[in-house]
This record gives structure tokens, C-alpha cells and sequence, in this order.
């Protein structure tokens, strides 16, 4: 029986939060202090295991630094990041710091974070302003976001020309309450969430909000560029922690472009960026994502992507990152809709020491779904570390859902460590789904046919490795954007001057 129309564009959240009153803040320390757990606030008892109510120290003492960096914060007060906060705090009780005991971290390791004394960030970026555009690239005929340490800076930023309707920019600038009801209804209703989901929530200084209305097509794509300004010196034990968050609305029949670029600073600096994007489309919408991530040598680099499709929509992920020392991305993506389009292309390359890592899931659960999935990495350096945990589940309503997934890695070093686990659940009868994976040198026979051609044995090596990755970069969303970004795959495969 088919479902009646709704009124709203998107359904209605999967569960609720408490409400809370909105003239209190709840602050870490007094969720574990029994006096006043029940006295500020009236929300329902948290069930917390014993074991849990211990809580992990090290958790609990970043989770109440980044609090207590928002509360002295100069920001004005915004009932949608109080819910925010308050539904992060929460659901931090119950989580702790993850080990190699820990499956999603089985072949990841956060030492080098948690040997770290981690600081939040303190400074307001317009206060003390860098020159950050020398970085930003040349395309400047886009809509461009800067935002540096979590916040935006508006005087570097540029968002002329956008169509009626839209909005771009802060939670705290938004004057409709049209906008600013759909995103109290989206903030935090994610249920997967882990540790560095619940402590973006936590210590988020803003939310950046792109709001796109029914029917409305943004031509130029919108251009996010991160930095990070406050960092510490290699060898020290401080580790400044940013927490950008971007909410992405898209109405039934809208369009945009994303492009997130994550620039590191000087290779002498390290810092940590917890970085969440929810994007939510509506029936018939498209979304064109693209992210690059060239974070410093010794940064540390955590990304959440969380990605809820309806009927008819068009969701499409280019993704190149290179930098950090440890990089993860977490990649989640339902289809709650039938005739949805999901297609995901990634490169990650590693050239020294350090550590790329995406853990991927897409559902299925209605029919007709469309997934394709391409992953590829190169392994360059003896200590390099490679891992790839992609997950399609197609569920039983899903009938006649084309889905495939292929994952190739370029083995360079023999020394280099490679861990693939692509996985295809299929539950529905009526399908047309592969996968399959390889990890490997360069290719024997393309080598061979080079030499035939006159081409000496080195140069014909390189050119075969960056055209490994030339498969995801050519699908990079403009011309000026690509050549950057195979600059610098160029200067990483080859750093010594031709």
C-alpha cells in the first residue's frame, strides 16, 4: 500500500531526545557527580552499566576541556547547539577511548593520540587573522567558505550570488524560522554515532548550515576550506583539537555542490581535526560531494560523512586524501527511499609514515537502489598502513538494487601494511551485485608495453603509478581543482625537483 505524501520534505527523525530547558547548560563534570545529575535539568534517568559509569579518564577529561572552552566562549548562546551539546554529553558516559580490541579499530591505531595531552582551541580566528588564502587555490569564480579552527571567517570567505532562499553560513546567523526549524529537527539524530562523533558534538564552536529549498538548483558549486591555526611544535605533548561540523539540507527536487578541502599548515605543526558533515537530501535531490584532504605530516585527522538519501535522490562522493600522519574517515549512508543513486570514488595515497583508513557503510532498504563503490590506494612507504573496511548491505525490500564494489591497492614496499575487508550482505533474491578487491605492484605488462615504446624503465614506473589514481582524481568537479590536486599527488610521488 503506498504511503500518502507528507507535508514536510524529510520524515520525521527516527527518535526523539528529551527535551531541555533551554535556559541551562548541562556540563560534563555534573553528569558524574550525583548531587547534581538530577537537579538541573529534567530529563529522563540515563541507564548507565555500571562499568560504563566509571567512564574512560582520558575521554572524560577531553570531553570536559572542549566544554569548558565553549562555556568561556564569547559565542552568543543558540538553543540548537545546546541540544546538540547536551544529547553529545550524554551519549559520552557510555563510550570510552578504542583499542586494537575493538573491531572498527582492529587496525588502527590512536596511541599517537592518546599519548597526547589534547587542548581545545581558544582563539576567535577573526581576531587573529592569517593569510590563508595563498593556500585556497585560484578558482575564484565559486561560492568560497573559510573556516579556521571550526568557525567561519567571514571576511575570507565569498558568498555573492547564490540563489533566493539559500542559506549558507553560521547556525547562529540564521533569521527564518522556517531553516531554523528543519535543522533543530536533524541536529544529533544520528544513532551510529561513536566516541569522535559524540566529542565533535561536544566541542563544535558553530555549526556551518547549507541550506538548499525545493526545486532550487546552486549552479557554482559552495567551496569549504578548513585550516588550522592554533597548533603545537613536533615533540611536544600538546595537541590542539579542532571540531568543524557542517549540516547539509537539501529540499525535495535541490541540487548543490560540495567541495571540502582540509589544507595543513607548516610541516613542522601538529594539531587534530574531528570533522563531521551530515547531509540529508530530499526526494529527488543531488548532492555532488567532493573531498580533499591534505592535512600536515604529523596531524592527526578524524572525518565523519553521514549521508541519509530519500526517494529518487542523487548523492555522488570524490574523495583524494594524502595528508596526516593518522587519517580515518566514517562513511555511513542509508537509502530510504526506492530509484536512489549512491556512487563513491576515493584515492588514498600514503608516502611516509602514517596511517589511511576508511571504514565505509552503505544500506539499502528499498528497491531499485543504485551503489557503486571504487577505492583505491597506493602504498609507498616501508611503514605506510593502508586499511579499508567497506560495508553494502542489501536488505530484503530491496529488490533489483545494482550494486558493486571494487577496492584496489598499489603495493610499492613490500614492508607496507595492507588491510582490506570489502563486504557485500546481500538479503534480497532479485539483485545484480559484485565485489572484488586486489592488492598488487605495478603491472607487469602495462610495464612492458612502455618499454616497448621506447620509455626508460623509471619514468615508465612513475607514470604508471600516478595514473593508478587518475581514475578518481579526472572525476574531481573543475578543471582548476584536478591540476592542484595532481600537483600534489605529483610532488608526493616524486619530491625532488625534475
Amino acid at each position: 500500500m503506498a504511503a500518502a505524501a507528507s507535508s514536510s520534505t524529510f520524515p520525521p527523525p527516527c527518535h526523539h531526545l528529551p527535551q531541555l530547558h533551554q535556559n541551562h547548560t548541562k556540563s560534563l563534570s555534573s553528569l558524574f557527580k550525583p548531587k547534581s545529575r538530577t537537579t538541573k535539568f529534567s530529563v529522563r534517568p540515563l541507564s548507565i552499566s555500571p562499568k560504563a559509569s566509571l567512564s574512560d579518564p582520558f575521554v572524560l577529561q577531553i570531553a570536559e576541556t572542549l566544554e569548558d572552552s565553549n562555556s568561556s566562549s564569547s559565542l552568543k548562546q543558540s538553543p540548537i547547539l545546546q541540544k546538540l551539546r547536551e544529547s553529545s554529553s550524554e551519549s559520552i558516559l557510555s563510550l570510552s577511548w578504542p583499542t586494537r580490541k575493538d573491531e572498527p579499530f582492529r587496525f588502527t591505531d590512536t596511541s599517537f593520540i592518546k599519548n597526547s595531552q589534547i587542548s581545545s582551541i581558544s582563539a576567535d580566528p577573526e581576531s587573529n587573522l592569517v593569510d590563508f588564502e595563498s593556500d585556497g587555490g585560484d578558482d575564484t569564480q565559486t561560492p568560497n567558505i573559510v573556516i579556521v579552527d571550526g568557525q567561519i571567517v567571514n571576511s575570507l570567505s565569498k558568498l555573492d550570488e547564490l540563489p533566493d532562499n539559500v542559506y549558507v553560513g553560521s547556525i547562529l546567523g540564521i533569521d527564518s524560522d522556517e531553516i531554523r526549524e528543519e535543522v533543530m529537527k536533524f541536529v544529533s539524530n544520528f544513532e551510529d554515532k561513536d566516541l569522535f562523533w559524540s566529542l565533535n558534538g561536544i566541542g563544535a564552536p558553530d555549526v556551518t548550515i547549507v541550506y538548499v529549498p525545493s526545486d532550487c538548483v546552486v549552479e557554482k558549486p559552495l567551496h569549504f576550506r578548513f585550516y588550522s591555526h592554533e597548533t603545537s611544535e613536533i615533540g611536544s605533548s600538546n595537541l590542539p583539537m579542532s571540531n568543524p561540523r557542517v549540516l547539509v539540507l537539501v529540499e525535495k527536487g535541490g541540487e548543490v555542490g560540495i567541495v571540502e578541502e582540509y589544507l595543513g599548515g607548516a610541516e613542522d605543526k601538529c594539531y587534530w581535526v574531528n570533522s563531521v558533515m551530515e547531509v540529508l537530501i530530499g526526494e529527488g535531490g543531488k548532492v555532488s560531494h567532493t573531498y580533499v584532504q591534505q592535512q600536515a605530516p604529523s596531524a592527526a585527522h578524524f572525518k565523519w560523512t553521514s549521508v541519509r538519501q530519500e526517494s529518487s535522490s542523487t548523492y555522488k562522493l570524490v574523495e583524494v586524501s594524502s595528508g596526516g600522519k593518522l587519517s580515518r574517515h566514517n562513511l555511513q549512508i542509508q537509502q530510504v527511499g526506492p530509484d536512489t543513486i549512491t556512487e563513491l570514488s576515493t584515492f588514498h595515497i600514503c608516502v611516509r609514515d602514517q596511517t589511511q583508513d576508511l571504514h565505509s557503510k552503505l544500506i539499502l532498504d528499498h528497491p531499485r537502489g543504485v551503489a557503486e563503490q571504487r577505492h583505491k590506494c597506493i602504498a609507498a612507504h616501508p611503514r605506510s598502513q593502508v586499511v579499508f573496511d567497506g560495508n553494502i548491505k542489501v536488505n530484503r525490500l530491496a529488490q533489483q538494487t545494482d550494486a558493486a564494489q571494487l577496492s584496489r591497492t598499489l603495493l610499492l614496499e613490500d614492508s607496507a601494511t595492507v588491510n582490506m575487508m570489502p563486504n557485500l550482505q546481500i538479503i534480497a533474491n532479485d539483485v545484480s551485485c559484485s565485489h572484488g578487491a586486489t592488492v598488487c605492484d605495478v603491472d607487469d605488462d602495462q610495464l612492458f608495453y612502455l618499454l616497448t615504446r621506447g620509455i626508460d624503465l623509471a619514468t615508465a614506473r612513475k607514470s604508471l603509478i600516478f595514473a593508478f589514481g587518475t581514475e578518481v582524481m579526472s572525476r574531481l568537479p573543475c578543471d582548476s581543482l584536478q591540476k592542484k590536486v595532481e600537483r600534489h599527488i605529483q610532488r608526493l610521488l616524486d619530491p625532488t625537483p625534475s
